[in-house]
């Protein structure tokens, strides 16, 4: 279902069968707390370097839900790091908007 419509795109970095085996892993996670994500993007790039930092790398997730479009995006100094506190991030999202349709 979900991994069917799920797109990931490595961006100026090389392509990493276990991170994406893990981007996929986490996005069937993320389906069991919203079933009606249409489809998902999951893009992975270095951002413009910044010297005082070193590199980071970006994880950016977007989730096409019925209405409710979720995007959220993480820096950090690893691409694992980046992909898991972008998907946390997700994953606090996707519960607090069906908090908020439950209560309404």
């Amino acid at each position: 279902m979900m991994k069917n419509n799920a797109d990931v795109v490595f961006r100026d970095l090389d392509h990493s069968p276990a991170l994406e085996y893990t981007i996929n892993r986490k996005l069937e996670k993320l389906s069991r707390f919203a079933p009606d994500i249409l489809r998902s993007r999951v893009v992975l790039d270095t951002p413009h370097n910044r010297r005082h930092k070193g590199k980071l790398y970006r994880a950016s997730i977007e989730l096409s839900l019925r209405g409710r479009p979720i995007t959220v995006s993480n820096d950090a100094p690893t691409a694992h790091v980046a992909v898991r506190d972008a998907f946390n991030a997700a994953e606090r999202r996707l519960k607090e908007s069906r908090h908020l349709t439950l209560a309404r």
